[in-house]
């Protein structure tokens, strides 16, 4: 079968996710054609050559830590007719060399409208479409009712009417629309190679770089040790070390950690709670799926969710390792085999459809 994928260039999280899926399409003797763009784009095309191809995606943007919605509207008003230009004009281009049977999205819009214009079937394969097709079991405060609604309009106008959508998530919820499947987050392979061990350090990933007093307060805990990714560069302060990217080092880090303090990103919470690693997470405000992360780390006493990043939440946190770490011993995920078969199953059922359709 021939399959376009589209990954988004926001953020690695898609991407990393997506060359794993991709992995498994090629193996499975399946072609290929993947669309992305930014830093999404390069990573892919280093890992698969000749097979990815650079469209203009989106991006958010942000003040003071805090995604703007006003200014990620007024960015996309800004760029979108340029950005759709260039992207058909691209998508005219793969057609003369690769003709999709189907289109595989991972929450990336233009791989979308180009299936919907060639009336192809669609596969959604990401976490955030669990804010429209699941039922929601956490209590959502009056601060956060805002940011829900909007999460959920713009997951609900994102791929619309597709074949199925996978949704991978490390917690289970009701579903409430059909041709949805709930499956385990995706794992790379470099982690499910891993055998955790319980270091003596807490790996610390902090994507706000800026955050300038990061560092004082971690070194108020002077009896931890925190190994602290997100400047990008090496330096130690007391207890505080700070790493220089190397994605190695930090899988070995977060294999050999105590515990895991992180914003809400899924990703990141996936691996370590696949590894078996206390959570304390501090979404960043404005994103209600990183809110819904954090919350669901709470709910299932995997870690704890705190507002903001202070000595004391941390402190709060490490107090309690053991319970989260007893909690967490009894999650079960079999890698990536429930996603590779149910994906089988549907890539399997879709074509057939499809075959009949025409």
């Amino acid at each position: 079968m021939n399959i376009l994928y589209g990954v988004p260039g926001e953020g690695l999280g898609h991407a990393t996710r997506s060359k794993v899926v991709i992995a498994w399409l090629l193996s499975q003797g399946h072609e290929v054609c993947v669309v992305s763009s930014s830093r999404a784009y390069y990573m892919l095309a280093a890992n698969f050559p000749g097979r990815v191809h650079e469209i203009r995606g989106f991006h958010l943007a942000y003040k003071n830590l805090t995604v703007s919605k006003s200014r990620t509207a007024a960015l996309t008003l800004r760029s979108a007719p340029e950005n759709i230009r260039i992207n058909f004009a691209k998508y005219r281009e793969l057609l003369c060399d690769f003709t999709p049977d189907l289109v595989v999205s991972d929450f990336e819009s233009f791989s979308y409208l180009f299936a919907k214009s060639r009336r192809l079937p669609v596969i959604s394969i990401d976490n955030m479409q669990v804010i429209n097709r699941t039922e929601l079991d956490i209590p959502i405060p009056r601060a956060e009712r805002g940011n829900f609604n909007l999460a959920r309009k713009i997951v609900r106008v994102k791929l619309p009417a597709s074949q199925h959508y996978l949704i991978t998530t490390f917690f289970q919820l009701p579903v409430i629309k059909e041709n949805t499947t709930l499956v385990p987050p995706i794992i790379r392979p470099e982690i499910l190679a891993m055998r955790p061990t319980r270091g003596e350090h807490v790996l610390v990933y902090q994507s706000a770089t800026n955050q300038r007093d990061l560092v004082p307060m971690l070194q108020q805990l002077p009896g931890q040790t925190f190994r602290v990714y997100g400047f990008n560069k090496e330096e130690t302060h007391g207890n505080v070390q700070l790493r220089a990217f190397s994605e190695q080092g930090f899988i070995d880090d977060l294999a050999s950690a105590r515990a895991v303090v992180t914003n809400g990103g899924f990703s990141l919470i996936s691996e370590a709670v696949y590894l078996g690693k206390p959570v304390c997470s501090v979404p960043i405000p404005a994103q209600f799926e990183q809110y819904l992360n954090a919350a669901q780390v709470e709910r299932l006493g995997y870690g704890r969710h705190f507002e903001a990043l202070t000595a004391d939440s941390v402190k709060a946190f490490l107090y309690d390792l053991q319970g989260y770490e007893e909690a967490l011993s009894h999650y079960e995920q079999d890698g990536n085999q429930s996603l590779f078969a149910r994906l089988d199953e549907v890539l399997t059922q879709v074509a057939a459809d499809y075959a009949v359709a025409r």
